[in-house]
């Protein structure tokens, strides 16, 4: 066998790019997070708790999960290090990256985005410094991703200048709230505005829920939301209100206001555009889940592909001892593709906390087209990156095998603590379909309801031209794909060009059969507009799935263009193709059916992807060591061993069988 550490590139080189602009931050982390801060396997519930809300104390502000807050309130006006720092803190402990999130990203980002001056004045220095402990009291039981719809009520009195702030079913019950349970003071909580008789939409009050004591305050009942399958560490719990009075100016009213005689009045005349602007200004906790997936996939990659290289299982027939695991090609199959999608999807999150950040860290007027385009990608990556978290920890768990059931091993709780990330923040589901939805504004804009697009004589091609000229590095992409001959034939399916095209041509030809079906749907059913819609969600579901890889890939594409290293670029792209061929290749149905690929060039695409498999085998472990996770970080049992087995299994490869003093201890360790 080769010695495919004798091919690998300089992992530090691969880091830098990977890094990026904050990467003072990532440094600042490893730096300063020590054993501490690691999970304990097998705790209990309280003791994670514990656990959890004594090292948040600990956690240095200054390593950036605040910093998103304004410099006078002892942040840094840093959005895009927030976020940075956050997927840091996925590394380390999922349960104090969430448990953080809550505090600093969801109840102080709230505070900040929909408070005003005497707001962040009397509050914001003591949620940074974490004097104040707080809630995000949004999820209901009977409403989680429909927040228009609460039924959580909060009624303005004039005679006493404050809100009556009810629970009028068990169903309008605030759920899942992080914080409840144990640690929180105050709740932003969100709320039907009914003022002088008349509903004025979902608003949000900064109300306290416990005394100095912890004990519920008087109207606020709080229970604990129970047993989960992970993130034992986070106080989940369920919040009720029985007519709590609430002063005025509790009321964060960014968005709108209401004076003494109840009065209302906003800078938004329209319900449901202000209710939308008001979500928008929180996107900043969806980028967080994402990169926090994102993270939690590197150290189980991580893992996966260093146990690869140090297990052996059965021998080669002409060989005199057992085959590393990634050395098979099925073992490759699994961690390969996932890896190479796992570094696209670290650049489109790359792109877009840059582009959060350019948004959101200035001090002038946010541009509302702007916003509403990062709200949509950061849905759309938020679905793809959790979605890809899932299946990734799974697969790597059972490339480990029974080490990888082992809790000591990481890979469990990795697994139990990310598999809400798919519901949180926004159900998956809903999310892409606010992508798909946000393809087709085009439409809507121009007729105002979906009964326009049956009478419409508006042509698709108007919509796909409005979708191409919003992603970033156009004139790349545009220079890549008018590159390409005329025949597809002629082009190697490793030409960037060609597969930016063909992700392009899907995306186009699925919006395009979207807006057909909907338009039909329009000239037969006018009068059921949920039937409209509802019998072509599967379609228009596919729409942003396609839409999502298209800007993932391009995403990819101009993150290695800015790569100055020649050999980390070339790496780089070999793993880009991998990540385009598999998407290819995972649609090879679709391709084929709709005339995109030949037969003979579907057979070649599989050819290809092997044969990148096998050409990137001896970077693998290069490629895992790029993301630069810690040793201690990794917290894995069978990695400490490391050392040893590669002792044990030189000693095989030098006499055929392990010493005897040894074998007792390779066949416990595997």
């Amino acid at each position: 066998m080769p010695d495919h550490a004798s091919d690998r590139i300089d992992p530090a080189r691969l880091r830098e790019v990977l890094d990026g602009p904050w990467a003072e931050v990532r440094d600042a982390h490893r730096d300063h997070l020590d054993e501490r801060f690691l999970p304990v396997y097998g705790e209990t519930g309280d003791q994670a708790r514990e656990r959890i809300t004594r090292l948040l104390a600990e956690l240095p502000v200054e390593l950036g999960v605040a910093a998103a807050f304004p410099t006078e309130y002892g942040g840094r006006s840093d959005v895009g290090g927030s976020i940075v720092a956050t997927e840091m803190l996925a590394q380390v402990d999922l349960s104090l990256m969430v448990k953080a999130g809550v505090q600093w990203g969801l109840f102080g980002g709230a505070v900040a985005a929909l408070g005003t001056r005497r707001h962040h004045d009397a509050y914001l220095r003591d949620i940074v410094s974490g004097e104040i402990f707080g809630c995000f009291a949004m999820t209901e039981t009977g409403h989680g991703s429909d927040v228009q719809q609460l039924r959580t009520t909060c009624v303005y009195d004039p005679q006493t200048q404050t809100f009556d702030l009810h629970t009028p079913h068990e169903a309008a019950r605030k759920d899942y709230i992080g914080n409840a349970a144990r640690d929180g003071r105050m709740a932003v909580v969100f709320a039907q505005l009914i003022t002088g008789g008349r509903r004025h939409g979902v608003h949000a009050w900064l109300v306290p829920i416990r005394d100095a004591d912890g004990n519920p305050l008087p109207g606020v009942t709080i229970g604990d939301a129970g047993p989960k399958a992970g993130l034992l560490g986070v106080d989940n719990g369920r919040l009720s209100f029985t007519h709590v009075q609430v002063p005025r100016d509790m009321l964060l009213d960014r968005y709108g206001q209401v004076a003494e005689d109840g009065t209302y009045s906003s800078p938004i005349e329209n319900d449901s555009r202000r209710f939308f602007t008001m979500l928008g200004t929180l996107v900043r906790g969806r980028v967080s889940v994402g990169g926090a997936a994102s993270a939690a996939t590197k150290s189980a990659l991580t893992i996966a592909v260093r146990y690869g290289d140090l297990r052996r299982q059965f021998g080669a027939p002409d060989g005199d001892r057992e085959v590393l695991l990634n050395d098979y090609l099925a073992h490759q199959r699994k961690l390969l593709p996932a890896l190479a999608t796992t570094y696209a999807l670290h650049f489109a999150q790359a792109e877009l906390v840059a582009a959060l950040s350019t948004a959101q860290g200035g001090d002038g007027p946010v541009d509302e087209h702007r916003q509403r385009e990062l709200e949509s990608r950061a849905a759309g990556l938020k679905a793809a990156q959790t979605w890809h978290a899932t299946r990734t920890i799974q697969m790597c768990r059972e490339a480990c095998g029974g080490a990888g059931y082992l809790a000591e091993n990481r890979l469990p709780s990795l697994k139990a603590d990310t598999d809400v990330f798919t519901t949180f923040e926004g159900d998956n589901t809903v999310l892409f379909q606010l992508v798909a939805k946000g393809l087709l504004t085009g439409y809507r804009d121009a007729f105002g309801s979906l009964d326009g697009w049956g009478r419409a004589s508006f042509v698709a091609e108007q919509v796909r031209e409005m979708v191409l000229e919003r992603t970033a590095a156009r004139s790349l992409i545009e220079r890549l794909t008018s590159a390409v001959p005329g025949r597809d034939e002629e082009v190697a399916v490793t030409d960037r060009g060609w597969q930016l095209r063909l992700f392009e041509d899907r995306e186009r030809h699925l919006l395009d059969g979207a807006v057909r079906r909907l338009r039909n749907g329009a000239a037969t059913k006018k009068d059921r507009p949920f039937d409209i819609f509802n019998d072509v969600q599967d379609h228009v579901l596919a729409v942003a799935a396609a839409h999502v890889d298209r800007v993932t890939l391009e995403a990819f594409v101009a993150g290695i263009e800015d790569t100055a290293d020649p050999a980390v670029q070339a790496l780089l792209a070999r793993v880009c193709d991998l990540y385009a061929l598999s998407v290819i290749e995972a649609h090879k149905g679709w391709f084929l059916e709709h005339g995109r690929l030949t037969p003979a060039r579907s057979k070649a695409i599989t050819g290809v992807v092997n044969g990148l498999l096998k050409e990137l085998r001896p970077q693998m472990r290069t490629l895992v060591d790029g993301f630069a996770i810690p040793e201690t970080w990794l917290h894995c049992a069978v990695l400490r061993e490391e050392p040893r087995r590669q002792e044990i299994m030189a000693a095989h490869d030098a006499t055929g069988d392990p010493p005897a003093s040894s074998r007792a201890t390779a066949l416990s360790s595997t």
